[in-house]
């Protein structure tokens, strides 16, 4: 077998990625937080997009977000749920896509900002579908929070990525 993976096993990765991401969906979803502080989650499917960003490549990385959005948000949330998520997911992946291009942050560091701006990207539909700019102000608290998870996931992003083996990925050639 070449260097480059066939077209069979780049969907048959991106669908155990994006299967997992789902997986870990359904769980943080089964998880209950503290009721007066809306939007508060642990951000679990990030952990498996940043293994796609790092592992494989920004693309695969969109796509595992964008299936486990839509089957998410079709399973639990519905189309709001879908806006939201979109919202988070996308601008999140952009930021951490061009922070790790710039090569001077690190993993962690990346994840941390994924979480900060995936809550300003739900705050941004939401001030939009309410028609008010005051939700922005609930920034500073998901701004925190997104900080806080972000680590977390980060930190557990790089005791994966120092395990898992490489294989043929993106990174290698």
């Amino acid at each position: 077998m070449g260097s480059t993976p066939s077209s069979a096993e780049m969907v048959a990765r991106g669908a155990l990625l994006s299967s997992l991401a789902l997986l870990f969906s359904y769980v943080e979803a089964m998880i209950p937080f503290v009721p007066q502080i809306p939007g508060i989650k642990l951000g679990l499917a990030n952990i498996v997009v940043i293994i796609a960003l790092y592992r494989y490549s920004a693309r695969t990385a969109l796509v595992v977000n964008l299936v486990r959005i839509f089957l998410a948000g079709f399973l639990f949330s519905g189309v709001f749920g879908i806006l939201y998520s979109a919202a988070g997911a996308l601008l999140s992946l952009l930021v951490m896509t061009l922070l790790k291009k710039s090569g001077r942050f690190h993993l962690v560091s990346i994840s941390m900002a994924g979480g900060v701006f995936h809550n300003v990207g739900q705050l941004i539909v939401a001030s939009l579908l309410v028609g008010t700019s005051g939700i922005l102000s609930y920034l500073p608290v998901l701004w925190f929070v997104g900080m806080g998870m972000g680590s977390l996931v980060g930190v557990l992003d790089s005791l994966i990525l120092t395990r898992l083996p490489r294989g043929n990925t993106a990174a290698n050639r």
